[in-house]
């Protein structure tokens, strides 16, 4: 007998498997790939450790006023490290003031001026970024490694293809994946040699496939942690979907522990697309995920509408727990579609079908679908009849 729409009986595939919103017919994530654990002021990264969401100010480090309020801004928009650009001396004095204004890591950025990155170590900066290639070489990098490794600092060796050493260069002919990969075990070696190993390591490009081999190429070759981003993305929307496509790659393969989303944009904006990416490739789950349809003529209620009043209802309820959301508009695809979530809805024929980890469990008229949607996220959060079960992708994994 054909299924009617609505019907609680569990759907099975044409082969006689499990219905599709089974837990075992999920996309299952590899795991991440294991790196060791370097600490970075009040966090750890690597390890089992979460992936980190982190940003840049665009304001000058000189500026007091300006990079103390930008750095707060960035802060309450959820950026869990900062780093700042600290280019002489008048940025170099406001790191302390920095430092003490942040509950998040602080990094100091570097480029050229070896003496800036230890200037900022004494400062309190938790971990500096440097390319050994424009900072002088080995024996200034020596020196820099002498000072965080006194003071229990970080740092990140950042590869990029303008600054490759001429013996690498000529060894390939133009900066390809092989010769980033090249360069960081170069420094990583010598940072080994003098015994530090807090070091965090990036090999960017602007170039999506480079980046991913790059990043690929480094991870089979070393295990400290990888800093991910796509350097000089550019403005959104495209410098997002460019670094969604690049970072995501890589997080689906268990690759990355901490990203960056390089936008030429308020960088506020970097954090939010940071969040999106992990939430999205599954690697960090932070709050509800609302699944809906693209909406085409057959739809019976305004998607886009109800989608708008369900996000601004978790938000005024304070419901910032993973649990996957679906909304669907119509009877074609819609109880399909609806049983792939954690709790959904589709609309059809004048009602509304309410659905819980792929069973149908009441049916509501039109005007009351958005109370009747509310009232099953409550009852599975809350664990309601069992069905708040521990797990990546459920309501109540925090």
């Amino acid at each position: 007998m054909a299924e009617t729409f609505g019907s609680p009986s569990r759907r099975r595939d044409d082969a006689g498997g499990p219905a599709a919103g089974d837990p075992e017919r999920r996309g299952k994530l590899p795991p991440r790939r294991k790196s060791i654990e370097v600490r970075v002021g009040n966090i750890v990264l690597g390890g089992e450790h979460p992936i980190r969401v982190q940003t840049m100010t665009t304001s000058r480090t000189s500026d007091r006023e300006a990079v103390l309020a930008e750095a707060r801004r960035l802060e309450d928009a959820g950026a869990e490290l900062i780093r700042v650009t600290v280019r002489d001396a008048e940025s170099l004095a406001n790191v302390p003031a920095l430092k003490a204004a942040l509950r998040v890591p602080l990094v100091a950025d570097i480029h050229f001026d070896y003496r800036m990155a230890i200037g900022s170590i004494e400062a309190g900066a938790d971990k500096v970024r440097i390319n050994p290639g424009n900072i002088g070489g080995g024996e200034r990098l020596r020196e820099v490694v002498r000072a965080a490794a006194g003071r229990g600092v970080a740092i990140r060796i950042g590869i990029n293809s303008g600054s490759l050493e001429r013996d690498i260069l000529d060894r390939y002919g133009y900066p390809c994946p092989e010769a980033l990969r090249d360069s960081a075990l170069r420094w990583i070696e010598r940072c080994e040699s003098w015994g530090y190993r807090s070091i965090v390591v990036s090999v960017k490009s602007s170039d999506v496939p480079a980046m991913v081999e790059s990043y690929r190429l480094l991870a089979a070759a070393c295990d400290y942690p990888l800093h991910l981003g796509v350097t000089e993305a550019g403005p959104p929307p495209y410098g997002t979907i460019k670094s969604a496509v690049g970072i995501g790659a890589l997080l689906l393969e268990g690759i990355g522990d901490t990203i960056r989303v390089s936008l030429t944009a308020d960088s506020a904006l970097e954090v939010q697309a940071g969040f999106d990416i992990l939430q999205a490739t599954g690697r960090r789950l932070t709050r509800p995920e609302l699944i809906a349809c693209p909406t085409c003529g057959r739809k019976e209620i305004d998607v886009e509408k109800m989608v708008a009043e369900v996000k601004a209802e978790l938000d005024r309820r304070g419901i910032r727990k993973p649990v996957k959301i679906s909304i669907l508009g119509c009877v074609v695809n819609g109880p399909g579609e609806a049983r792939e979530a954690d709790v959904g809805i589709a609309v059809g024929r004048g009602k509304g079908v309410v659905f819980r980890r792929g069973e149908a469990v009441r049916s509501v008229e039109t005007p009351a679908i958005m109370s009747a949607l509310m009232e099953e996220i409550e009852r599975f959060l809350a664990g309601e009849n069992g069905d708040c079960l521990p797990g990546p992708g459920r309501g109540c994994s925090l």
